[in-house]
C-alpha cells in the first residue's frame, strides 16, 4: 500500500515539474488552502510544511507571510528535488529549506523546534488510523510548547453529506482516491480531545465544494470541461472568500494550540 502511495506521488512530480498540479489540479482549492494556513503564520516564526510536494505553496507562504525560516518537507524524493531546484532558480537562501522526510517519524527534527507545523492532505495518505495517530503526535512533537498544529486534510462526513445530495439528483457519488483515507471529524476530535488539546475547526471551503461537486452539475455541461477547468468553478472560489459553512466542505482546517 505504502509503496503504491508513494509511487503515485514520485510520478506526479515528475509529470507535472514545479506546477500546482503535481498536489491536486484543482488550482482554487490550493489558493484557498494557502490563504487559510497562512492567516495562521506567526510574524518571524519557524515553520514546518509536511507535505510539501514542490513547494508551490511554500514558496508562496514564504513570499506572502514572510517568516523567519520555512522547512518544506515530502516522502516523494522528486517532489523534494523539484522544489530544491526552484529555490536555486529563484536565487533563495536559508529562509527556505526542502527535505526529504516522514509525517509518521521526523526523525531529522528533536522536540520543540517549530511554531507553527502544518499538513496539507498529508494525514489521508496514511493508509490506516493507527498511522495517521502516529503522524499527528509528530506534528505535535516538533511543535515548540505554545505553538500551532494546522491539519489541513480531507473527512468523511461531508464527502457523506455532498454524495446526500447526488443521490436526490441521480448524480454518481463522488469517491476517495485510492492513495487516500480520509478522516473522521468525530474521531479526530475524541483523539484531540483525549490528549488535552484546544482545537477549533475552520470550514473553509463548503460553499466551493457544494457549488464545484454539485451546483455545476445541474447548470453547466460538465462533459465539456475535463477534470477541474470548468469556469463556474471561479465564481464559487470567488463566493467561497465571502461566505462559507453548511458543512459540505471535504478540505477543513483543525487548529491545534499545543500547551
Amino acid at each position: 500500500m505504502q509503496d503504491f502511495i508513494h509511487n503515485y506521488w514520485e510520478n506526479q512530480a515528475i509529470s507535472h515539474g514545479d506546477s500546482h498540479e503535481a498536489s491536486w489540479g484543482d488550482k482554487y482549492m490550493i489558493e484557498l488552502e494557502i490563504e487559510t494556513i497562512g492567516s495562521e503564520i506567526p510574524v518571524d516564526s519557524t515553520v514546518l510544511d509536511i507535505g510539501c510536494a514542490n513547494g508551490h505553496a511554500t514558496f508562496r507562504q514564504l513570499e506572502q507571510r514572510k517568516p523567519r525560516k520555512i522547512v518544506g518537507i515530502d516522502f516523494a524524493p522528486s517532489m523534494i528535488e523539484m522544489a530544491i531546484k526552484s529555490k536555486n532558480k529563484m536565487g533563495l537562501g536559508d529562509e527556505i529549506e526542502f527535505q526529504v522526510g516522514d509525517v509518521r517519524n521526523i526523525e531529522q527534527f528533536s522536540d520543540h523546534v517549530f511554531d507553527m507545523v502544518y499538513t496539507t492532505r498529508v494525514i489521508i495518505n496514511l493508509p490506516s488510523w493507527e498511522q495517521q495517530q502516529k503522524g499527528i503526535m509528530e506534528c505535535l512533537r516538533v511543535t515548540k510548547p505554545g505553538g500551532t498544529v494546522i491539519l489541513s486534510e480531507a473527512f468523511w462526513e461531508p464527502l457523506q453529506l455532498l454524495n446526500a445530495l447526488r443521490l436526490i439528483k441521480q448524480l454518481p457519488p463522488l469517491e476517495e482516491h485510492d492513495f487516500n483515507r480520509y478522516m473522521k471529524k468525530e474521531k479526530l476530535e475524541r483523539f484531540l480531545s483525549s490528549h488535552g488539546l484546544n482545537y477549533r475547526c475552520e470550514e473553509f471551503s463548503s460553499i466551493y465544494y457544494l457549488g464545484s461537486r454539485f451546483l455545476r452539475e445541474l447548470v453547466t455541461d460538465v462533459s465539456a470541461y475535463p477534470g477541474y477547468s470548468n469556469p463556474i468553478n471561479k465564481d464559487f472560489f470567488e463566493l467561497e472568500n465571502r461566505f462559507s459553512g453548511g458543512g459540505f466542505g471535504i478540505q477543513q482546517a483543525y487548529i491545534i494550540e499545543k500547551s
